[in-house]
C-alpha cells in the first residue's frame, strides 16, 4: 500500500465569480475522494484531496471524478456547473524486487566458451520505470570466480557468463548466491523492508569429448645449424583431457607451412630435422603441431612452435665495400689512403674482432696495412709519388679473420686506382690522357678525317641504290630477239596429275562449258600374271632380269601411268596468225613454208629468218 502524502494528486477546481459557490464532487461507488469547500472572496476554489490512506498504484492506477459548482450557496433557483477529471497515481518505489524461485539449476556444457553467456535469470519488481532497475550481484559461493552476471537495461535480466574454462574431470557442479537489488531507493519507504531478494543458482557441469590438451600454450626450441638431417630438436606433448584418455598421434600442419624442414614422430611429438638448416638463410621456423585423438580422430588441437637456429661459424669474413681506392699522385710516404671494413654473415659472437694483413710479403714497395684493432684497417703510401702512365691500377691482396672458433679467413683483393688530385686532395681524373703527338694529328683533324669517310660512304651507298634501281629494257634492239621463258618450279604428281594446274583459261571460252575435267580410270582389263622361270641366284644375269621386268610393266594395263592427252591449243579469238600449236601442223602447209612469217612484223623477223634457214636445209 501507499501512503496519502506521497501517493496523492491534488486539483484545484475554480470559478472564478463575486458570490459564495458551493462546490460538491460525485464519484463512482467505490470513491475514495473526498472534497473540502473553501470560500474566499474572490475566489471559490475546490481542493480535491485522498479520503483514503493507502492507495496503491499497483491496485488502480486511474480515477474518473465528476465535480459539479453551484452558487447561491447550493439554493433552489441557483445555477450549477459540472465537469468530470482524470487522476491518475504516479508510482514511487515502494515494491522490492522478488525471485520467482529461491532455487535454480543450470546446465552448462564445459566445452562452453570464455565470455560468452550461458544462462539468464530474472526478479520481478511491481514498480516502473526507473524504480523497476535491477543490478544483479554474485556475493558468493564456489563459482563466483568462474561466472560472472550483468544486467541487461532493456529486459532487466541477469546474464551469466564464464570467466574460466570449464573441466568436468576436475569440477562437475558448482553454487553461486545471486542478489537483485533496486538501483533507485527511497528513503521514506525503508521501513517496507530491504529493497532486494536473494536466490541460490546451482551451475552442472556436462562432460564433452574435448580434444587433446598441450601441456603448454606454446613451445620455443633451438637447434644448431647444419646439424645432420634427423637431428632432435625437441618434443611437444598433449593428453586426452576426458576420462576416456584415448592415446594422441601428431603431425605438422604442412597448409600453413609447406617447406619441409622438420619431421614430428607420431606417437612420441618428437620433432627431428628434414634438412639441414642455415642461419644465414632463416633464423628462425615458425611451424604448428596438430594433436587428435586416436579414436575421435575429428578433434584436433594446435599449438604453435618456434625454432631459433643457432649460430655455428661457417662463413669467412669480407671486405665491407668493393668500390676501387683513389690513390693520388701527389701522395706521400706514410699517408694514409683509405680506411677500410669487413662484414661477417655470421652472428656476433663469431664476428669480430676481426683481423688484417696482406696476403704478400710484408715488404711491399708501393703499400702497407695497419690493423687499427677496433674492426678497421688503414692503408698506408710507401712511396713518393705514383704516376698513372707509368701503372694506373695496383692490386692489394687482403687477408681478413674472424674472432670465431674455430676461426675463419678470406682473401679479398682491393683494387687501388691511380688519379690525378688538387692540392686539397680532391680527384680531377682517373683515366691516362691519350698519347696523339708522335702521329702529329690533332682532335680537330680527326673529326674532319672521320666526317670526310662518313660522306664518302653515304655517296657509294646511293650509286649502288641508283644502279639496283635502274630497270633494263625488255628488248634491246631489233636484232636482239629472246623468248620469253616462264618456269614453274613444280614437280606435279607424275602423268597421272591432270589437275596441278587451272587451265581452263587456256581454252575456247566458248567451249569451255563443254569441257571436263578427264579423270584418269583403271582399266577393266584383269591383269594376266605372267610366269617367269625362277632364276637361279649364283647365275641370275642383272640385266636380263631388269630387262625382263621392264618388259612385263609396259605390257600390263592395269597400272599407271595411264596414256592421256591434253589440248592446250586456244590462243584466243580473232587471232591473225592462228594456231601455232604443233599438234595441228600436220593438216596445214607451215611445215615446209615459213614465209607467212615476214608479214607478221618486225617483230618475228628473227623468227622468219631462222625457219627459213631450216627449211633450207631440209629441202
Amino acid at each position: 500500500m501507499m501512503s496519502d502524502e506521497v501517493e496523492k494528486l491534488s486539483k484545484t477546481v475554480s470559478t472564478r465569480k463575486k458570490k459564495r459557490v458551493l462546490q460538491q464532487m460525485t464519484g463512482d461507488s467505490n470513491c475514495d475522494i473526498s472534497i473540502i469547500i473553501t470560500t474566499i472572496q474572490t475566489l471559490d476554489a475546490g481542493v480535491i484531496r485522498t479520503a483514503l490512506a493507502n492507495m496503491d498504484r499497483e491496485a488502480r492506477e486511474q480515477y474518473s471524478v465528476v465535480i459539479q459548482a453551484k452558487d447561491m450557496a447550493g439554493q433552489i433557483g441557483g445555477l450549477s456547473g459540472s465537469t468530470t477529471i482524470n487522476i491518475t497515481l504516479t508510482d514511487v518505489n515502494d515494491n522490492p524486487p522478488k525471485f520467482p524461485q529461491k532455487n535454480y539449476e543450470l546446465y552448462v556444457p564445459e566445452s562452453a566458451e570464455v565470455g560468452k553467456a550461458v544462462g539468464k535469470i530474472k526478479a520481478n519488481d511491481d514498480d516502473t520505470g526507473i524504480n523497476s532497475e535491477i543490478k544483479y550481484i554474485i556475493t558468493n559461493g564456489d563459482g563466483a570466480s568462474v561466472f560472472t552476471i550483468s544486467t541487461d537495461k532493456e529486459t532487466r535480466e541477469g546474464i551469466i557468463s564464464l570467466k574460466k574454462p570449464l573441466n568436468y574431470e576436475k569440477k562437475r557442479s558448482y553454487i553461486i548466491h545471486i542478489v537483485g537489488a533496486n538501483t533507485h531507493t527511497d528513503p521514506r519507504f525503508s521501513h517496507l523492508g530491504p529493497f532486494k531478494d536473494t536466490t541460490t543458482l546451482k551451475i552442472i557441469i556436462g562432460d564433452v569429448d574435448e580434444p587433446p590438451l598441450f601441456s603448454m600454450t606454446s613451445y620455443v626450441m633451438d637447434v644448431y645449424e647444419n646439424a645432420k638431417m634427423g637431428t632432435l630438436v625437441g618434443a611437444v606433448t598433449a593428453q586426452d583431457p576426458d576420462r576416456s584418455n584415448s592415446p594422441i598421434r601428431y603431425f605438422i600442419d604442412r597448409g600453413l607451412h609447406g617447406d619441409r624442414y622438420f619431421n614430428i614422430d607420431a606417437n612420441s611429438g618428437a620433432i627431428k630435422t628434414a634438412k639441414t638448416l642455415d642461419r644465414e638463410e632463416m633464423p628462425w621456423h615458425n611451424i604448428t603441431v596438430i594433436a587428435s585423438e586416436v579414436d575421435n580422430p575429428s578433434l584436433l588441437s594446435h599449438v604453435p612452435v618456434s625454432v631459433q637456429v643457432l649460430d655455428v661459424n661457417d662463413n669467412p669474413p669480407e671486405l665491407a665495400s668493393d668500390d676501387d681506392v683513389v690513390v693520388c699522385e701527389n701522395s706521400r710516404p706514410g699517408q694514409v689512403i683509405q680506411t677500410i671494413s669487413a662484414v661477417d654473415k655470421d652472428d656476433f659472437a663469431n664476428g669480430p674482432r676481426f683481423f688484417f694483413s696482406l696476403a704478400e710479403l710484408p715488404n711491399n714497395p708501393n703499400f702497407t696495412l695497419q690493423d687499427n684493432e677496433d674492426n678497421t684497417a688503414s692503408i698506408l703510401a710507401r712511396r713518393q709519388r705514383f704516376s698513372r702512365v707509368t701503372q694506373e691500377v695496383y692490386y692489394l691482396p687482403i687477408v681478413i679473420s674472424d674472432g670465431g672458433s674455430p676461426s675463419h679467413s678470406s682473401t679479398s683483393t682491393l683494387t687501388l686506382r691511380v688519379c690525378a688530385c688538387g692540392r686539397d686532395g680532391k680527384v680531377r681524373t682517373c683515366h691516362a690522357e691519350p698519347f696523339l703527338s708522335s702521329a702529329g694529328l690533332s682532335t680537330g683533324a680527326l673529326i674532319a678525317i672521320l666526317l670526310c669517310i662518313i660522306i664518302l660512304l653515304a655517296i657509294v651507298v646511293l650509286f649502288v641504290t641508283l644502279r639496283r634501281s635502274k630497270k633494263e629494257p625488255l628488248i634491246i634492239s631489233e636484232e636482239d630477239v629472246r623468248e620469253n621463258v616462264v618456269t614453274y618450279d613444280d614437280e606435279g604428281g607424275g602423268e597421272e596429275d591432270t589437275e596441278a594446274f587451272d587451265i581452263i583459261t587456256l581454252r575456247n571460252p566458248a567451249a569451255a562449258e563443254e569441257l571436263k575435267f578427264r579423270r584418269d580410270v583403271m582399266p577393266d582389263i584383269q591383269r594376266v600374271r605372267r610366269h617367269s622361270p625362277p632364276l637361279v641366284l649364283d647365275g641370275v644375269d642383272v640385266h636380263e632380269f631388269i630387262k625382263q621386268r621392264q618388259i612385263e610393266a609396259d605390257l600390263d594395263t592395269s597400272v599407271p601411268p595411264y596414256d592421256s592427252l591434253q589440248t592446250y591449243a586456244y590462243e584466243g579469238r580473232g587471232s591473225p596468225p592462228g594456231s601455232i600449236s604443233s599438234l595441228d601442223s600436220a593438216t596445214t602447209h607451215s611445215e615446209q613454208d615459213y614465209n607467212y612469217l615476214c608479214d607478221w612484223g618486225p617483230e618475228f623477223l628473227k623468227l622468219a629468218e631462222l625457219f627459213g634457214e631450216e627449211s633450207q636445209q631440209t629441202t
